[in-house]
């Protein structure tokens, strides 16, 4: 492996020749030029297309430059460079090519003009020469100079590979150029009579006839360096693995040479962390920044080395020594005043301390965060510093999410989603799209708007796939199939799960997170259903699994105890969901608290008080969550709070009172979207309609004959709601229940008939969910 010089580059010096010499006209030289300087310079991150880059075919020249017309009539651009190409036709051509004619592509420089003029030399006018500052100029010098280091068996290697990479063409120059006819590979064996295949010619190049070399993709020390730059910054930003191709092109290109790009190790150790292989991954982490301390003077490596060591020790689980290489990390950093390293181990120690609040008693006992604020306030000044404009997006970003969980206001929110997307639209940063729009999506969905929060999870689906960070992709996409599945549209959400591509999914992470969200709604269809005993245990299975996978995400973990809860109070065990809701309201800290969390664990005690025959207790839970979520304008959470007080109210006989609290809130229930919710409410004014409708008969007997009419029919109608919402979630329990209600109302009005079909439907109903049908 050469240093810089391939034979892709060497059809570039000839294409700059042909340039120099005056063959391109006018019309084609911005098409040429822009060729040239596309081949010459590092590659462009979003860009895909590393192939024609990095292993170039002779077709793609061709491709180019045969569209267009030269200065010699009826030639293009293609015939003189095969001709120039073909002109190199021994190794001693090349060196002079080399050593001889790239100087003269260049203008003389001071000293050389002064000795010309002692000389007694003309200045030379004509033909055109490169200046020596300019790109092309630059290039030529760049090959001249590592031409002169190459020893004699790089440059037979560089010869055999040009060779073999120009062999694709010979048909087509020897037919344009009959009068040039040569040997395909080297002019000494053509002048000496000797075949291709004869002896000497098969010692002189035995490379060119070992089929199993691929001399034609040969790539410089150089180009492997950028190539695996590249990888490793797509790596950083997308957070995905190396693609199975890729890695082939560079297994065959580091083990073609014994000299292989030191940050070959870091890309290693990337793609063994995203795969879970730790051993693998602590061991490239270390021999990568071995290397880099002995070449590094400075030692500004360290932190940073420390810095990828806690993150690996911390997905490993092993929080000490991931918080104590923190620790010495941004020690070091400060000693040596690397504000960006400082800002990278704050940002990490602050979401750590979000995901693992226990772990950072020690942390917070020396006071290095501050409070939550000022870390935030710390990060905000340092990064607008040191114009880290990721980071501040990302930090910006972080404050929303603070106020959201503090049930702060709502300006102050919308100000923080609102700066952190001036920062990403005038600096032009695509990677925090993916959290600002899942972030925002959550924000909508907790003030009502889901039909919002819908767009925003479809616009980043749809706009926003390729070139972001597959995490957020798989998060956009469960937060899109949870509004899937509160609606009931389970196939769909199911299947748009299932539809993210396997290539997304080869980290061990994303995978795992994968897994863990399919498994959420997976349970919340089955907990709903339960049409038999084999739901029941695919939900304890399901549960089961999913309690295995830890992950980082405090919210998702949350959730599954809150679906958990629920399985358990459907199958009325409510003891055992009382205590399920003590442990999580235990294991809630400061450093998580979340005011949309408590609202949902006082709501599910006051449902559980409501159920055991405790309404009062229930009472006072459920109107401290309703003051807490209407103090918070979380109001999603308002309308959940406000069914738990109308269910505590019906307990205690306020029928008025809890009619007119749902029906008050029943649009922007209907709004929500989430069937549940909305069945719930219809099913309140059910109990609530027909208890009206009773305490009228007991207090005015059969004078009250129309007026109860009037709430039997509301009722009636509210039953059907309910059914229907219920049925779009699958809930066969909720429809059992709404059947035999119906039954017991038409029952109540004297239609026997009616009443004999509805209560005939609720055994039916009931024996589908005994047999399973």
């Amino acid at each position: 492996m050469t240093r810089y010089l391939t034979p892709w580059r060497i059809s570039l010096l000839c294409l700059i020749t042909v340039y120099t010499d005056g063959f391109v006209p006018n019309s084609s030289a911005v098409h040429v030029l822009s060729f040239l300087t596309a081949g010459l310079f590092p590659l462009d991150p979003a860009d895909k297309q590393w192939e024609t880059h990095y292993l170039p075919s002779i077709t793609e020249l061709e491709d180019v430059l045969s569209c267009h017309e030269s200065s010699v009539p009826g030639r293009t651009l293609w015939d003189l460079l095969l001709k120039k190409l073909w002109s190199l036709d021994s190794l001693d051509a090349l060196e002079w090519f080399f050593s001889n004619h790239l100087p003269t592509l260049l203008t003389k420089t001071r000293e050389q003009l002064i000795q010309d003029r002692e000389d007694g030399l003309a200045p030379e006018t004509d033909g055109m020469r490169l200046s020596r500052s300019s790109p092309l100029g630059a290039f030529v010098r760049r090959a001249y100079l590592e031409h002169t280091r190459l020893q004699f068996h790089d440059s037979v290697k560089l010869w055999s590979g040009f060779v073999n990479y120009r062999l694709p063409t010979y048909h087509v120059y020897a037919r344009r150029n009959p009068s040039n006819g040569q040997n395909p590979i080297d002019i000494n064996l053509f002048t000496q009579g000797l075949h291709p295949t004869s002896p000497l010619s098969r010692v002189a190049y035995s490379d060119f006839f070992d089929k199993s070399k691929e001399d034609g993709g040969v790539v410089s020390l150089k180009d492997a360096e950028r190539l695996v730059e590249f990888q490793v910054g797509e790596l950083q930003r997308l957070g995905g693995r190396v693609p199975d191709e890729m890695r082939t092109q560079l297994k065959r290109i580091m083990t073609s040479e014994s000299s292989v790009p030191v940050l070959m190790y870091y890309l290693e150790f990337l793609d063994a962390w995203r795969a879970g292989d730790y051993a693998s991954a602590f061991d490239n982490l270390h021999r990568y920044f071995d290397y880099t301390m002995h070449s590094n003077l400075d030692r500004s490596a360290y932190q940073f080395a420390l810095l990828n060591l806690a993150i690996i020790q911390a997905d490993f689980e092993c929080f000490s020594e991931a918080i104590s290489a923190v620790q010495e990390a941004v020690a070091i950093a400060r000693e040596s005043h690397d504000t960006n390293c400082l800002n990278f181990c704050m940002s990490w120690l602050y979401h750590f301390g979000k995901a693992f609040p226990e772990q950072m008693q020690e942390v917070q006992n020396s006071g290095m965060l501050g409070n939550e604020k000022e870390g935030l306030s710390f990060l905000k000044a340092k990064s607008k510093e040191t114009d880290m404009w990721s980071l501040m997006s990302t930090t910006l970003l972080s404050e929303a999410k603070l106020e959201m969980q503090q049930g702060e206001s709502l300006a102050s929110i919308v100000e923080s989603f609102t700066r952190s997307s001036q920062i990403n639209m005038t600096k032009c940063l695509s990677t925090p799209t993916g959290a600002y729009m899942t972030l925002q999506s959550t924000f909508y969905a907790r003030i009502g708007a889901t039909h919002s929060a819908w767009l925003s999870t479809e616009v980043f689906r749809e706009c926003y796939t390729e070139g972001h960070p597959y995490d957020d992709y798989v998060k956009s996409t469960f937060k899109n199939c949870q509004i899937l599945v509160q609606r009931g549209n389970y196939r769909e959400a199911f299947a748009r799960m299932n539809k993210i591509e396997p290539e997304r999914l080869r980290a061990f992470k994303y995978n795992n997170t994968w897994t863990y969200y399919s498994g959420l709604l997976q349970l919340t269809h089955h907990i709903y259903r339960q049409v038999h005993q084999d739901d029941k245990v695919a939900v304890e299975h399901i549960i089961c699994q999913l309690q295995a996978i830890q992950l980082l995400d405090f919210d998702m973990r949350l959730l599954l105890a809150f679906l958990t809860i629920e399985f358990t109070m459907r199958q009325g065990d409510y003891g055992r969901a009382l205590r399920m809701v003590e442990q999580v309201s235990h294991c809630m800290h400061p450093e998580n608290f979340d005011v949309h969390f408590q609202i949902k664990i006082l709501c599910l005690k006051a449902r559980i008080l409501e159920s055991t025959g405790h309404a009062e207790r229930g009472f006072s839970l459920a109107l401290r969550a309703t003051v807490i979520a209407y103090r918070s304008k979380v109001l999603l959470d308002l309308w959940e709070a406000t069914c738990a007080l109308a269910a505590a109210l019906l307990s205690l006989s306020e029928f008025d009172a809890a009619a007119e609290l749902v029906e008050s809130t029943m649009p922007q229930v209907l709004e929500s979207e989430d069937a549940a919710l909305v069945a719930r409410a219809y099913s309140l004014l059910v109990d609530a309609n027909m208890g009206i409708a009773g305490e009228l008969w007991a207090r005015l007997g059969k004078s009250s004959k129309a007026a109860r009419k009037e709430y039997v029919n509301r009722a009636i109608g509210y039953i059907d709601s309910a059914y229907e919402a219920f049925e779009k979630i699958e809930d066969i329990l909720g429809q059992t229940e709404m059947m035999a209600k119906k039954a017991a109302v038409m029952h109540l009005t004297g239609d026997s008939v009616l009443a004999n079909d509805y209560a005939a439907k609720h055994l039916d109903l009931r024996r589908r969910r005994d047999a399973g049908v």
